[in-house]
């Protein structure tokens, strides 16, 4: 048997999380329970997906009537979107208006995980922009101090050389 925990109730049904081998799973039936919506279809819908088939497991659990069960259980990180894929218009009247919301919200957190994404590739491309820009600007000043200097080298070989000349100027 695995280690459970209970995390949370919805509509008077307990939703528990089993830990197996340090990976925490959650069985689909309770909260379909929970929802109101039958769970062979939902079965059939994780079969079906090519992505949540190779993550469905069936993991012994202790059901609601304190006896084992086997239960058909999704990885935790995948929960939120086989939820996701809950047609609102399938869930018992109580529950419609949290799956409307639920799915709402995750439109809204994928939105702003993409965006931010961009946004910050953005900001970090400008950052590097603006960098460039000062390492040209330095490599420019360089350009201009070395030419600089070259000119007052030149003056100081020609007044070395002049000094140096025995010969007398007129001009």
């Amino acid at each position: 048997m695995e280690n459970q925990s209970l995390i949370s109730t919805i509509n008077g049904t307990e939703i528990v999380t089993v830990d197996r081998d340090g990976e925490i799973f959650v069985p689909i039936k309770p909260i379909c329970t929970a929802l109101g919506i039958a769970f062979p279809p939902q079965y059939n819908k994780l079969q079906e997906d090519e992505t949540l088939s190779s993550t469905v497991t069936i993991i012994v659990t202790v059901g609601a009537d304190e006896k084992d069960r086997e239960m058909v259980c999704l990885p935790l990180k995948y929960v939120y979107g086989w939820l996701f894929t809950i047609n609102p218009k399938n869930v018992a009247a109580a529950a419609r208006e949290s799956v409307t919301r639920y799915r709402q919200e995750c439109y809204e957190v994928l939105y702003e995980h993409f965006t931010a994404s961009m946004a910050r590739t953005i900001e970090t491309n400008n950052a590097e922009i603006a960098l460039l820009s000062e390492i040209n600007d330095a490599l420019n000043s360089e350009k201009e101090a070395k030419a600089q200097r070259r000119k007052l080298e030149q003056s100081l070989q020609k007044l070395r050389t002049e000094r140096l000349n025995p010969q007398p100027q007129l001009f």
